[in-house]
This record gives C-alpha cells, sequence and structure tokens, in this order.
C-alpha cells in the first residue's frame, strides 16, 4: 500500500481510546462542554482516515492512525458498516459512496461552484491550461470546481479535495486574505512538511510569502507541491470584500515556465473578477450559506 506525505496536526485524532482507564494517561485530555458527544468525533475521526492514497485499511492500521484500541477502532467500524457508510471483505474496510451524503448538503447549498464553473470554464479555453477553485478550511484548502486542461497532470485533483494550504499558490491567496494574527494561529496547528526541496517549511518565511500575496493580490507556487507542478491564483471576493474563494491556473513546468505562467496573471485576476460580479448578484441566502 502506498504511503502519503501528509501534514501532520498537532492535536491528537482521538484525545484518549475508548477503551483506556483515564487514570493511567500521563496526559489528560482538554475539558469538553458537557454535551461533547465523544463517540460522534471518534466516529468521524474513522472516516477521515481514508483518502485517494488509503481507500482501504485493516482495523489496525485505523486504530493506529486515529489513535483509538483496536476492539473500540473495531467496534466504530461495525457500525459504520451497519448504517451504510464503510464496507468490508472481512479484513479490509473501506468508504461507501453514501460517505458523499455527508457533504452533499452543504455543497447543493454553496452557491459558489456553480457560479464560477462558467467563468472558469471559459478561462481554461482561452489560456488551454487547468483550474481549479477552492475555500479555506482551517489550515487546509478544499477544492471545489475544477476544470481539466488539454494536457494531464500528474497532481490528481477532486472534488472536495484536501491539500495543505501553506505549500499551494490558492492556499496563500486564502491565507492572504487573513488578518496577520490569524494566519500565525493557522500556521502553529500544522507542522509543514518540506514536500520538495522547493517547498517553504519555515514558518517566518511562510508568513512573509503571505505578505507578500496580499500586497500583490496573486500566488505563484512554483514545484512547492508537486515535482513539475507550478500554479498561480488570483482572490475571489464578496460582496463585502472578504476573500472567500481562490481560483487558480496550473500547468507541468513543461508546458510553461513560472515566468510564461505569470504572464497569464491579468486573464486568472479577470476571471475572479468575473466571479465576483455574478456572485454578487447570486441569491443572497444561498450565497449566506458560504462559510469558511
Amino acid at each position: 500500500m502506498r504511503e502519503r506525505r501528509v501534514v501532520r496536526s498537532r492535536a491528537s485524532v482521538a484525545d484518549m481510546p475508548a477503551d483506556t482507564d483515564p487514570t493511567s494517561a500521563a496526559v489528560e485530555p482538554p475539558a469538553r462542554p458537557r454535551d461533547f458527544v465523544q463517540s460522534l468525533e471518534r466516529g468521524l475521526a474513522i472516516i477521515r482516515v481514508f483518502n485517494a492514497e488509503r481507500p482501504a485499511l485493516t482495523v489496525t492500521e485505523i486504530a493506529e492512525a486515529t489513535g483509538l484500541t483496536r476492539a473500540a477502532a473495531r467496534r466504530f467500524l461495525l457500525t459504520l458498516v451497519e448504517l451504510g457508510y464503510v464496507a468490508t471483505d472481512g479484513r479490509y474496510y473501506e468508504l461507501t459512496p453514501r460517505v458523499l451524503e455527508l457533504g452533499y448538503a452543504f455543497l447543493s447549498g454553496l452557491s459558489f461552484p456553480e457560479v464560477a464553473l462558467p467563468r472558469i470554464e471559459r478561462l481554461v479555453a482561452e489560456v488551454g491550461e487547468g483550474s481549479e477553485a477552492a475555500i479555506l478550511d482551517g489550515h487546509e484548502v478544499v477544492y471545489v470546481v475544477r476544470v481539466p486542461g488539454p494536457a494531464l497532470m500528474t497532481i490528481a485533483v477532486n472534488i472536495g479535495a484536501r491539500m495543505p494550504a501553506y505549500a499551494t499558490a490558492l492556499g496563500r491567496v486564502l491565507l492572504a486574505g487573513l488578518p496577520d494574527d490569524r494566519v500565525a494561529d493557522l500556521l502553529e496547528q500544522v507542522e509543514p512538511v518540506p514536500l520538495l526541496p522547493r517547498t517553504i517549511v519555515d514558518r517566518s518565511a511562510l508568513r512573509a510569502e503571505i505578505r507578500k500575496v496580499r500586497e500583490q493580490g496573486w500566488a505563484l507556487v512554483d514545484q512547492e507541491l508537486e515535482e513539475g507542478l507550478v500554479a498561480i491564483a488570483a482572490p475571489v471576493r464578496d460582496r463585502t470584500g472578504r476573500v472567500v474563494a481562490a481560483l487558480n491556473l496550473s500547468t507541468h513546468v513543461g508546458r510553461k515556465t513560472a515566468d510564461e505562467l505569470q504572464e497569464l496573471v491579468p486573464a486568472l485576476q479577470r476571471a475572479a473578477r468575473e466571479v465576483e460580479g455574478d456572485l454578487a448578484v447570486a441569491p443572497a441566502p444561498r450565497q449566506r450559506k458560504m462559510r469558511i
């Protein structure tokens, strides 16, 4: 099974295994509200363990990834199997399409993807490179629109996929739309991983880069996320001027160098402004459902 380099959060997925004696824990879990349901937290933690690189996992692998005991992980998995969110062959467990229901209500009420898609399609047709749109969720970007270009890219990006914000052009644009103190807080929540030799992992350097993006109004990332991948991104603002999403153009250095892709910034920014104009006249109740 392939391994994937991931951003390690400083917070544990599960504060304490379900079958662990609380008196034996070296560190007490943080205080939770009285009505906090830890079982729900752990069930969702199991669902989030699966990804494109780990589509099928054993009970032991899931227990190790979530911090649960093997017995507790098995009970949660069997419950998810009974509910139809997980399938198993007796050894390996994998998600079923039913998990899409969990995010469909949000995506179906999000006006941004449907508003942005026609503009992004025209942009891709104009410049001949692929484009994505994303929103910020904590220290990660979530892809909500994707229009592939004519060339096959090595990076696999699907709707709902997540990437570390610090290593993507989309993420840096979205972070640049936040106050400096909020940016610092988000960067403290992750341990930046040197995905490639070019990846910026020093937090001070990242904050400086984000300030630069804020000043110039766009971001460029050259082979920091994946070998050969270069991307530019521009912000999309709502009626109040708040950055709510970002658009990008991405390609391989074999097609365009970073300098050549940078020449497409005006076209990208024009598409972003067009999306902003469309959002301004979109039905207000639907637009209010968009949250960062």
